[in-house]
């Protein structure tokens, strides 16, 4: 437990930014969902109207430090990937 006034108010703030994480992480996971389901519907145009959507927010997140940079251009790399191959 915090006892003195300066960590009672980091805990403050660790709970504020815990959930402004989640509900940014949660944000972009259904970015990713969007591409996904427009790749698994075949649908080209939608898939990357979807994926350009997608990449600033993706890269926001690596800003924020919510996630790893390489994770975010592994992500995008694959997306992108699977996007191509609808259009041939």
């Amino acid at each position: 437990m915090a006892n003195s006034a300066g960590s009672r108010k980091r805990a403050r703030q660790a709970v504020n930014r815990r959930a402004n994480n989640a509900s940014l992480r949660s944000m972009v996971r259904t970015y990713i969902k969007k591409v996904r389901a427009a790749i698994d519907a075949k649908s080209y145009d939608e898939a990357q109207a979807a994926l350009t959507a997608a990449s600033p927010f993706i890269d926001k997140m690596v800003t924020k430090g919510i996630m790893h940079k390489n994770k975010a251009a592994r992500t995008k790399s694959r997306l992108n990937v699977s996007v191509l191959a609808l259009k041939g």
